[in-house]
């Protein structure tokens, strides 16, 4: 595969990760209203590890890690597995779409920060100018609901759903850096493995104490695949794919596909959820994809 090729199919990963993020925080809402968001994140990580146990065996030639790289996958799955988790689903369950997709589309902007300032990578104007595409783009697509926008205004903890997904939009920024600096130390099943036991491990004394009082026989069958799907998704094959794009993107032009992330959630607000699809909204998303493409296409 020549190079060119090998980094379209890296933007390919990428685009895929964030979208199916998207689509589970979207779907994330009827599984919040059917289970406890501890023991759902723990059912989570759980189903998840069993996928993808094969994936923990240490490969052959894998040198012994060293305790910075031990710090990173701890790092990874505290801030990209279980704070995230914990911060979304309790965040989206607080406050509106509207206002979640608006702080969302901080994510781009929050992860060519943090790119600038620990891994020392150049941010290009180009780069930039896919922020700023992205964040307007999104911006315009929670105001095309100033309805829903305003009832969740008058929630009580409206504001702590807000400043809850604020903390997902850092977890997930944080995740995208540290993610780039354990790709030069390991492949992306292993690493998709370890941060998924260390975030099992991190979320089981809390999954274990709603579990005990929790009527696991009123849960439906549509629950439970969508149960299944959202912990395949959320655990193995986003993470995977993330971290095999990072493995040939930089961090600061990858942190643009997940404008993906919002995009395809609101998405699946319309198609699942049978929203409305608007003139605002298509205008939204043409800008948000000019922001992929100002950032992905290959220089002259």
């Amino acid at each position: 595969m020549s190079p060119q090729a090998q980094r379209f199919a890296s933007y390919g990963c990428l685009a895929l990760s964030m979208s199916l993020v998207g689509s589970y925080v979207a779907l994330s809402k009827p599984l919040v209203a059917a289970i406890p968001v501890f023991l759902l994140a723990w059912m989570r990580f759980g189903i998840g590890g069993l996928a993808m146990v094969h994936w923990l065996r240490k490969p052959f030639n894998e040198l012994p890690l060293p305790r910075e790289t031990k710090r990173l996958l701890f790092l990874e799955s505290f801030l990209g597995n279980f704070l995230f988790s914990i911060c979304m689903l309790f965040g989206v369950s607080m406050t509106s779409a509207v206002s979640a997709g608006v702080i969302m589309a901080a994510i781009p902007a929050v992860v060519a920060l943090l790119s600038w300032i620990f891994l020392r990578e150049h941010i290009g104007v180009r780069v930039w100018g896919a922020v700023v595409c992205a964040a307007g783009g999104i911006a315009l697509l929670a105001l095309a609901k100033p309805d829903a926008q305003a009832a969740a205004s008058l929630a009580p903890d409206h504001w702590l759903g807000n400043a809850l997904v604020l903390g997902a939009v850092l977890c997930e920024a944080s995740y995208a850096v540290i993610g780039k600096k354990l790709t030069g130390a390991l492949g992306p099943k292993r690493i998709t493995s370890i941060i998924n036991l260390w975030g099992f491990a991190l979320v089981t004394p809390f999954g274990v104490w709603q579990a005990m009082s929790f009527d696991f026989a009123g849960v439906h069958g549509a629950t439970w695949a969508l149960l299944l799907f959202y912990s395949l998704a959320a655990s193995v094959w986003t993470v995977w794919l993330w971290m095999t794009g990072l493995k040939v993107v930089p961090a600061s032009q990858g942190g643009v596909f997940t404008v993906m992330l919002p995009v395809s959630a609101a998405i699946v607000g319309v198609a699942v959820l049978g929203e409305p699809f608007t003139s605002v909204q298509a205008i939204a998303f043409a800008l948000a994809l000019a922001g992929v493409l100002l950032a992905t296409l290959p220089r002259r």
